[in-house]
């Protein structure tokens, strides 16, 4: 049955039904509205089917009035509570039951085929609707029921996050003939040239002139860069302190030199 703080909704509303007084059914067999006397309907009025929680009322109401003359309670469709005949889609028997319990069997009947098949359609939607409630009711019990997913840390877990570290990228290096990593010169200064195929491994760069602002520059037998410095007393890189072209002194101009401008 309903609950009582349930509203009441509205499925369909048929503004002319006829009531018949059928006899009792002798045997199982279907009902027959040839059976019933249709040209003399025993009343005629409204019919209004509602529903009040998972149960639908069939409502049979006055015209003008709408004082109510009886009513079906249906708890599921179809069933024995509305019931079809075999003859026709357009008449139905159903069991109208009082406020002290006592029921007894009606046929209706409705005079275009649309408004029966409204009829239908509105006990099946609402009944569809009812199945369906029940089967989410029995998944949620299921559900809790069941056993659950635990997300949570164990003793001793932990979780590590790398956030924005990227991976490092190795600087390029200049390389020289045989792989090695020469020096570059400063800007501006002057280099040795490279030496000539009958050379020996030892490329030595001699000091012309004698000059004491000169600098060897020696270059050792495994064709590595070390730089060795053969007067102490000269400054390393002496040659390079111009960044520009500049004018050697008048006492230099005279001497050969095997520097090269760069």
């Amino acid at each position: 049955m309903a609950a009582e703080g349930e509203y009441e909704s509205i499925l369909c509303v048929k503004p002319e039904v006829n009531v018949y007084r059928i006899p009792p059914r002798a045997s199982n067999r279907a009902y027959r509205a040839a059976d019933w006397k249709l040209d003399v309907p025993d009343w005629s009025g409204r019919m209004r089917v509602t529903a009040k929680g998972k149960v639908a009322f069939i409502k049979l109401e006055d015209k003008v009035s709408g004082e109510l003359f009886a009513q079906a309670p249906v708890n599921e469709y179809p069933g024995i509570t509305v019931e079809t005949v075999s003859d026709s889609s357009r008449y139905f028997v159903i069991r109208i039951q009082d406020d002290n319990g006592r029921s007894a069997f009606i046929g209706v009947g409705f005079g275009d085929r649309g408004d029966s098949f409204d009829f239908n359609v509105a006990l099946q939607d609402h009944f569809k609707w009812v199945k369906q409630e029940e089967e989410l009711s029995k998944s949620a019990q299921l559900g809790d029921i069941g056993p659950k997913l635990d997300l949570g840390f164990k003793e001793g877990q932990t979780i590590t996050l790398n956030i924005g570290q990227g991976k490092k990228r190795d600087k390029p290096r200049l390389q020289g003939s045989g792989g090695f990593g020469l020096l570059p010169p400063p800007p501006g200064g002057k280099i040795a040239p490279p030496p000539s195929p009958g050379s020996s491994n030892h490329n030595t760069v001699p000091q012309t002139g004698g000059l004491d602002t000169g600098c060897l520059l020696e270059l050792d037998s495994s064709n590595s860069n070390t730089v060795v410095q053969t007067h102490p007393s000269s400054e390393l890189w002496g040659d390079f302190t111009s960044t520009s072209n500049s004018v050697p002194p008048p006492a230099q101009q005279q001497q050969p030199t095997n520097w090269i401008q760069f």
